[in-house]
């Protein structure tokens, strides 16, 4: 315990006195003209990306948190901001920040409705939009919340007959004049909230997760030093950047090392960007892990040459070994250096290179238990993914994988000057500076998250091995405990079903009920590839979830998940839906995760059904 204090103290004492517009300006005194950020939108002729140094960003800051200060707001003042990942939505969270106002970035896929409950919450004064399509998800907001004041569209400003609506370029020049931004700054105190994040909501309405500029500081200079990260990094952004991850490390980090951030506003353009920026440093969510190796794996096994398919296996063979010396407690051989050596001279490094991962120093996965299956397949191709875990409320990241230390199958050891240990029933509980000090205008359920003595109550389960290293079983509320009274996780379940190519998502069920059953779908880009390979003429989804073979392919998917699993835990049942699971249709959040609630729901007579 001693030992944590005394981390805590030190990082404490290194973020005393500085905040993120601080960090912003000594990035444009440091980096000057190296590029910060960059883009898809307003490309200049000739060019693939529109980029910002670092001395262009510190300029459009002051004149963002100028023009706020124009238009009235005062420390503490809430500005919504719904937006593509795109220069425009970081210099609003950057102004934001530095007019002492709070920035909160709303998922775009968001209804009227949900946004109406956010904006009745959070009563922001000034909301920053993209397109008309946000402009319409926040009518309903716009015509209810007498807060709002100021509308900025960066795109489509024509379109919106409101007049409170001004466009980007006329916002920016009520700040040309920053003269009182300086003043502004001092404003800006360790305990003012950095942002308001609504969780994405996979059980009831999103909750406000207040974060300061003391939380998001100590998780900047934790997460950095768990990982090792050391240099100006070049990065991809492309999940919402109302995710604590996105913000962590394409809005918050970035400063310290004078990174070059390469926004895309869709992550379906993530495998063309990662073969165009070559990342030094990459996030990937479990799912986006798992469908690289689905891909990889389908290209392979394209080869109709046995003595090729043989000799890749040979290489991943050796990759794995390599990354599992490198392990916790695991030695190094200069016989499994070699072979790893001669495995990525000859296949290992063109299979990166294809991928665009051939640069990556650092590479991570997060949100969810990275399956050991997926974490090894990268292994083979000598990545080793850090698996990391944390959550919206302690600021992302709390314990992590890293170069000093890792274990393929666990999420890490704490990171430094964090508390972490587990309740009685198993769950994880966490004590440091990166918790939250609670949800925004919500009393209660912040008393039900963090009890008296500081505890951060996550709401999962998991275990911690005598290294030190934790493990996620699944969450607390999501155990399925059948009406013998067997507690399964279903995350165990699902994670074998979908090693299958074919299978894009799954769903366990069969709390309360006397055995497990499963719904799933096919997987929209893979399934019709495979199809195509059997003879079979592709239409559609639904035409294919019909076709005997599919099912039959399905069925032995199937049948392997439940030779791997006890009894209790095995499917007896499954329904294949003639549908893809994304976020827009609901049954996901924006970062992919399974809205069970929705799922249970949206087909419970399906699920009625394989009980008979």
């Amino acid at each position: 315990m001693t030992d944590v204090l005394a981390e805590r103290a030190t990082y404490e004492a290194r973020i005393a006195g500085t905040n993120m517009p601080r960090k912003v300006r000594e990035a444009a005194v440091e980096f000057g003209d190296r590029p910060a950020f960059s883009d898809r939108f307003h490309v200049p002729e000739g060019e693939t990306w529109r980029t910002i140094s670092w001395t262009q960003t510190w300029e459009l800051t002051q004149q963002v948190a100028a023009a706020l200060i124009s238009l009235g707001l005062v420390k503490g003042d809430p500005v919504a901001i719904m937006a593509s990942n795109r220069n425009e939505h970081t210099l609003a969270d950057y102004g934001s920040m530095t007019a002492a106002a709070v920035p909160m970035s709303i998922y775009n896929t968001l209804s009227q409705d949900q946004v109406a409950y956010i904006a009745g919450e959070a009563r922001p004064v000034v909301v920053i939009l993209e397109t008309h399509d946000h402009y319409q998800r926040w009518e309903r907001a716009l015509a209810e919340v007498d807060s709002i004041k100021h509308v900025v569209m960066i795109e489509d400003a024509d379109r919106s007959p409101d007049d409170r609506v001004i466009t980007w370029d006329d916002f920016i020049a009520l700040g040309v004049d920053t003269s009182a931004v300086e003043e502004r700054m001092t404003e800006v105190t360790p305990d003012l909230p950095a942002t308001f994040l609504y969780t994405s909501g996979t059980t009831g309405n999103p909750k406000g997760v207040v974060l300061t500029h003391a939380n998001v500081m100590y998780e900047a200079y934790s997460t950095m030093d768990a990982a090792g990260l050391l240099g100006e990094q070049r990065t991809i952004s492309y999940l919402p950047l109302a995710h604590i991850a996105e913000r962590v490390l394409a809005t918050y980090s970035p400063p310290f090392f004078g990174s070059h951030v390469h926004a895309i506003p869709d992550p379906a353009g993530l495998l063309g960007a990662l073969g165009e920026v070559h990342p030094t440093a990459f996030f990937g969510v479990p799912r986006v892990w798992e469908k690289i190796k689905t891909g990889i794996s389908a290209k392979l096994a394209e080869d109709p040459n046995p003595d090729n398919q043989k000799m890749v296996a040979d290489a991943m063979a050796a990759g794995l070994a390599w990354t599992q010396a490198h392990e916790y407690g695991n030695e190094m051989t200069p016989e499994i250096q070699a072979a790893y050596e001669k495995a990525d001279a000859a296949i290992l490094g063109f299979l990166r290179l294809l991928l665009g991962l051939d640069q990556v120093q650092w590479a991570a996965s997060a949100a969810a238990p990275m399956p050991i299956e997926v974490a090894k397949f990268m292994g083979g191709l000598g990545l080793k993914v850090y698996d990391v875990y944390g959550m919206t409320e302690t600021t992302g990241a709390f314990t992590a994988n890293g170069p000093d230390g890792f274990k393929l199958g666990t999420v890490g050891r704490p990171n430094p000057g964090i508390e972490v240990r587990l309740a009685d029933d198993g769950e994880i509980l966490v004590r440091g500076p990166v918790n939250t000090p609670g949800y925004y205008q919500q009393p209660a359920f912040t008393a039900d998250l963090i009890d008296a003595d500081g505890w951060l109550h996550t709401g999962d389960i998991g275990t911690v091995d005598d290294d030190g290293f934790y493990s996620i079983v699944d969450r607390k509320k999501e155990l399925i405990i059948t009406s013998a009274g067997k507690n399964i996780a279903p995350s165990n379940i699902e994670n074998y079903l979908k090693e299958s190519p074919l299978i894009g998502h799954a769903m366990a069920v069969g709390d309360n009920r006397p055995y497990v059953v499963a719904v799933l779908t096919l997987d929209g880009e893979i399934a019709p590839i495979i199809a195509a390979k059997m003879g079979i003429e592709f239409t559609d989804l639904a035409a294919l979830t019909e076709h005997p073979q599919i099912r039959s392919m399905v069925q032995q998917a199937v049948d392997v998940a439940n030779s791997r699993l006890s009894r209790p835990e095995q499917v007896k049942a499954f329904e294949l839906l003639p549908v893809e699971w994304t976020a827009e249709s609901d049954e996901l959040t924006p970062t992919l995760k399974l809205k069970r609630r929705v799922v249970n729901t949206k087909y419970a007579e399906a699920l009625d059904g394989l009980y008979g």
